[in-house]
């Protein structure tokens, strides 16, 4: 390294304090060294930056992600009981349907059960393409709260009936998996 520090009036005065000279090339040395140190934290700030976007980035991608999931799922569900209402309002005809059904087939008319027999099929196959199902209960059945509505109990006609439903009132239907009318039941005591 140079020196670069000299005498001061060294000639003149005599007086041997020295005072210093900045050199060129050790101004731009130093210098240079303060732009890349400078360079650097704004290049390390810049990195920080764009990890912190990239970051940004994958929550809000992952967000959405999770947005089309849950709204596929939930659009799953609605088109699985969408035809709900629809179905629940038919339901009473079908019932009266039924009813006509048994009091059509005590009458001597064959031609006129079977077209009626035809129409009910017609119509019991069209709900059952849409989602619509029994829940199967019958006579001697365990009741089960879950899957039946008591209406009410009577006396059990025999002891293997206590507990048991004796007779189904009104049929329940299921659309999918989801009871849309449960059962009416009468439960032996």
């Amino acid at each position: 390294m140079k020196n670069i520090f000299k005498n001061k009036n060294s000639m003149n005065t005599g007086n041997t304090e020295k005072e210093p000279i900045v050199d060129e090339n050790t101004s731009e040395n130093i210098v240079n060294e303060i732009e890349s140190a400078t360079e650097l934290t704004v290049e390390e700030k810049l990195q920080e930056d764009l990890a912190n976007e990239k970051d940004k980035f994958l929550r809000l991608f992952a967000e959405f992600e999770n947005f089309k999931r849950r709204t596929a799922k939930e659009r799953i569900d609605l088109f699985k009981t969408a035809n709900q209402d629809v179905l629940q309002a038919i339901l009473p005809v079908l019932d009266d349907f039924d009813r006509a059904m048994i009091e059509i087939s005590k009458s001597e008319d064959d031609v006129l059960l079977k077209g009626v027999e035809l129409i009910h099929e017609k119509l019991k196959s069209t709900l059952v393409s849409k989602g619509l199902e029994i829940v199967e209960v019958r006579a001697g059945d365990a009741f089960n709260a879950d899957y039946a509505e008591a209406i009410t109990q009577i006396p059990a006609p025999s002891n293997d009936l206590k507990g048991k439903i004796v007779d189904v009132i009104e049929k329940g239907y299921k659309l999918g998996d989801k009871i849309i009318r449960f059962p009416k039941v009468v439960i032996g005591n």
